[in-house]
């Protein structure tokens, strides 16, 4: 696997923790402290959007060049539209339950996808050098 499709993969998953991690902790430490409760309406999902899409497309794409699996880019953009999803329509129009299920739910599959594009480039070059 070259290093810039390895990078762009671990830094995919890597957004799509941190993004899992935020819809996860920011209910808890809102709740755990009252103090933070004014910070509550800030909505990073968007500006996390304009990072994770074009490094997802980019890993994505380098990877499939190598394993030719539709699997594994249809499963990311599975990943991708939910999380375009929860940030923009379930944020606007269903509440923050909905925005939270879209979100955790994309930034799941996105992880797995990557995660598996990673393998996956990982097996073809060692069993192409072999």
């Amino acid at each position: 696997m070259s290093k810039s499709t390895k990078w762009l993969d671990g830094a995919a998953v890597g957004l799509s923790a941190l993004c899992l991690i935020h819809c996860l902790a920011l209910p808890l430490v809102v709740a755990g402290l009252p103090f933070l409760a004014q910070f509550a309406d800030g909505h990073l999902h968007t500006q996390m959007l304009v990072i994770v899409l074009p490094l997802s497309i980019v890993a994505l794409g380098l990877g499939f060049r190598h394993h030719r699996n539709g699997r594994i880019v249809a499963a990311g953009a599975a990943g991708m539209l939910l999380l375009a999803v929860g940030a923009t329509v379930a944020h606007e129009n269903w509440g923050l339950a909905a925005d939270r299920a879209f979100t955790i739910a994309g930034a799941l599959i996105l992880a797995a996808a990557h995660f598996y594009n990673s393998v996956q480039t990982r097996d073809r070059k060692n069993s192409a050098s072999s």
